[in-house]
């Protein structure tokens, strides 16, 4: 009897990319909007509440960086050992990558207390807001391990094939939260301090489903500890493209400093945070299909098929362009509606509406620097992801939006997002051309 393949080397590539990204999307978009449904709730609270958050977000990113950079890591050298039918490496891979993230959280967790209150009050010099960033900053990072261990379980599921499996626990956990959210913070009248604590439970919750899922339903990747040790080489192997993606994903929370430290003013905060996470929540499909194709062309790559990897990069890139459009069409004629949904006062509308529209243009761009560099990483390169998000978020558009907005105002500093994009994108694309004909060329 012959053993059961693996579809990632044999499913038609349109129906495998499909079943690979639709669960990562859904998933995605479900983590999405249990951040928009935060910020909703603690609008109601107070505008205050509204820019603590907003302003803590950049820190929020900051670990999340840590924990999603080594877990793409681990996708990447998992799926490539997957196929190339090394089950020991496999394991002691999965093992390495479940250390390494109780330890990241480890370096979080002492952030949280002894340097909450530090941090806040180098975010914002207000009494008040500061102290309900240091609030909500201490929770979510003092309890931060159930949010790494969390990440790690879901990719060890991606690793191989199991995407569904993965949203599963990560919908368990945003559900949770969006259900506690409001008994914590209107029934309780835990404010604040409710959004944090109902965010750590619905991580730690998500982490126990993911752990159960992998133990019971993923026998292709398992945790061994007899006699394991932490090897150089294998850490290395992870952060070969998990560093760069931790340097990628940090830049959004450089980007949200930046941006918040030129706007300057309460509202403009406030709208930019808001903005971001609606921002987030279209970009999650581009980045569901994006990490659909690492492990896809991770595999295809281990076993050699290079006509598999060059179709899923095709198909990937026509897609991602296709939601990138429809995103611009649904920001262009629901801007104010959109913002609405923040509790926006009609000075944060009147800034936001504009802004809104000249941002959402970019949106094409977008998706073929994040697709492309995804799969740039899947093929052992993550550096080119790094360089296009450092781009796009950092590099050139925070001196190009300073000096927009120094030269011409607030309303034409946007622009400056259409020339970050634009030389992303060309980056990206120059860049993935010149790796696949030195890797994957016929």
């Amino acid at each position: 009897m012959q053993p059961k393949q693996n579809k990632m080397g044999v499913m038609p590539i349109p129906q495998l990319l499909l079943s690979m990204a639709i669960p990562l999307m859904l998933s995605l978009l479900v983590q999405s909007l249990y951040n928009i449904v935060d910020s909703i709730y603690v609008s109601r609270i107070s505008e205050k509440a509204l820019t603590a958050t907003s302003l803590v977000y950049p820190v929020q990113i900051l670990m999340i960086a840590l924990g999603v950079g080594t877990a793409v890591g681990i996708n990447a050298l998992l799926s490539r050992l997957l196929g190339q039918k090394k089950k020991v490496e496999v394991t002691k891979g999965a093992t390495t990558g479940l250390v390494l993230a109780v330890l990241s959280s480890c370096l979080l967790i002492l952030l949280g207390l002894f340097f909450s209150d530090a941090i806040a009050h180098m975010l914002t010099a207000d009494e008040e807001t500061a102290q309900l960033c240091a609030v909500y900053l201490r929770v979510v990072t003092v309890f931060s391990t159930g949010s790494f261990v969390e990440t790690m379980a879901q990719r060890f599921l991606q690793s191989s094939g199991k995407t569904g499996l993965s949203m599963i626990s990560l919908v368990v956990g945003a559900l949770t939260n969006i259900i506690l959210d409001p008994i914590f913070i209107f029934h309780w009248n835990m404010g604040i301090f409710g959004v944090a604590v109902a965010t750590v439970i619905g991580q730690w919750l998500g982490a126990a489903v993911a752990i159960l899922l992998n133990a019971f339903l993923n026998p292709e990747v398992a945790v061994s500890f007899r006699g394991f040790h932490l090897e150089g080489a294998t850490v290395w192997a992870i952060y070969q493209v998990g560093l760069p993606t931790i340097l990628m994903q940090a830049m959004g929370s450089i980007m949200n400093f930046g941006m918040n430290a030129i706007l300057g003013t309460g509202t403009a905060v406030a709208f930019f945070g808001a903005y971001f996470k609606l921002q987030n929540f279209l970009f999650m499909p581009m980045n569901g299909l994006g990490q659909a194709c690492l492990p896809i062309i991770g595999f295809n790559y281990g076993a050699g098929n290079r006509q598999r990897i060059q179709a899923t990069v095709r198909t990937a890139v026509k897609w991602g362009v296709c939601i990138g459009l429809a995103g611009t069409v649904l920001f262009m004629a629901l801007p104010r509606q959109l913002l609405s949904l923040f509790n926006a006062s009609e000075d944060l509308l009147a800034l936001g509406t504009p802004a809104v529209r000249m941002i959402c243009v970019t949106y094409a761009l977008t998706a073929v620097t994040t697709v492309l560099g995804m799969c740039a990483s899947g093929l052992g390169n993550g550096m080119i992801n790094m360089i296009g998000t450092g781009l796009r978020q950092v590099l050139i558009l925070l001196p190009c939006f300073s000096l927009l907005k120094a030269l011409a105002g607030l309303p034409a500093a946007w622009t400056a997002m259409w020339v970050a994009e634009a030389c992303a994108a060309l980056f990206v694309i120059l860049a993935y051309h010149g790796e696949q004909k030195r890797k994957i060329a016929a």
